[in-house]
């Protein structure tokens, strides 16, 4: 147990040093010119490597705990998932070029320490999905590739209200299950160089703890938790199905069509900022407005700007929560959705 909480340890104190290089001299407030400077200033190839390897050997710590018994295991298996929830958000930075200093640094990184062994697609394939097709296009339908994500789990205009509530969980759905395992196929394909990391990932885990590791800190966090924690952060980036159109500034446009989530509850933000929404996923209004932003100056930004258009209390529970306004808008016109229902019967 010792060996496991110092693993642990040594896997923050090893991301701090990330945090830390970037904090110097950053502003409680600014603009994007200001923050931008700063980061150029700052931008180097080492505190983002070091930041990675910090996160595998936090994976590493939860590998041995998975050893202790059905409790450890099942505590590993949401840390490894929202440590792979933190690859995903830290290469999303590298494929906008700003987490290392250059863009083979940026790839590089990436695809070594979250492409490869999570088995996401090669993150080229990535960058054009994602910054040339998602970000000018958000929320349109037929061209934003997130938005027909969800539209292929179930989230679509006119869906009965029990397709519509289960999509929020599809990850965790046997269609869900197969859609990920699907994914992961395709993007391994036939690659000997993906493939071998996947099966380092899998050796790994079994050197380090055994069955448990390789079953409730690898196959349990990469099939089912860590694409549940995915999918609810897509559901809180953008009003998917009702945005706001707008002409003028990018702030402006992406005011009309982003939300924030918990914007005066500092607890659960504080809670989903180092869990399901970690490295600026929180922040993604400020983002989506100035996209070449590093996730340390998200929090400056957003304070410099006026805030977008919905900002939920709430992510399910009430009717100023995300999946009220979501399913609002996905219920046909005069058919109450599920959330009415039940109040309605409280009543």
């Amino acid at each position: 147990m010792l060996l496991c909480l110092t693993a642990i340890a040594t896997g923050i104190a090893l991301r701090q040093i990330d945090r830390a290089w970037f904090a110097r001299g950053r502003p409680h407030a600014a603009d994007a010119a200001q923050l931008i400077a700063l980061q150029r200033a700052r931008a180097n190839n080492w505190t983002p490597a070091l930041l990675l390897v910090g996160q595998w050997i936090q994976i590493t710590g939860w590998w041995l705990l998975a050893a202790h018994g059905p409790l450890a295991a099942a505590a590993a298996a949401a840390g490894v998932a929202v440590h792979f929830r933190h690859l995903q958000e830290i290469s999303h930075f590298a494929i906008h070029g700003v987490l290392a200093r250059t863009p083979r640094a940026n790839l590089l990184l990436a695809e070594v320490f979250a492409h490869r062994p999570l088995g996401l697609a090669p993150a080229t394939v990535r960058r054009t999905r994602h910054v040339r097709d998602h970000h000018p296009n958000a929320t349109v339908t037929g061209v934003d590739p997130n938005l027909e994500e969800l539209h292929q789990a179930g989230l679509r205009p006119g869906a009965a209200r029990r397709q519509a509530a289960i999509a929020f969980i599809h990850p965790l759905t046997w269609r869900g299950i197969r859609t990920t395992a699907a994914g992961i196929a395709a993007n391994v394909g036939h690659a000997p160089g993906r493939v071998a990391a996947l099966a380092a990932v899998l050796a790994a885990a079994y050197l380090v703890g055994g069955w448990p590791a390789v079953i409730c800190s690898v196959l349990v966090p990469r099939l089912l938790l860590y694409p549940q924690l995915a999918h609810l952060s897509l559901l809180v980036e953008h009003t998917w199905f009702d945005p706001q159109p707008r002409t003028g500034t990018r702030a402006w446009v992406e005011a009309g069509r982003c939300l924030r989530l918990y914007p005066h509850n500092h607890a659960l933000a504080h809670l989903a900022a180092i869990t399901w929404l970690p490295y600026g996923d929180l922040h993604h209004y400020a983002h989506s407005a100035h996209p070449s932003l590093r996730w340390n100056c998200l929090r400056a930004l957003e304070r410099h700007l006026n805030e977008p258009h919905f900002t939920p209390t709430a992510l399910l529970l009430g009717t100023n929560s995300v999946a009220h306004r979501h399913l609002n808008a996905l219920t046909p016109a005069g058919q109450p959705n599920q959330w009415q229902q039940a109040s309605n019967a409280r009543a």
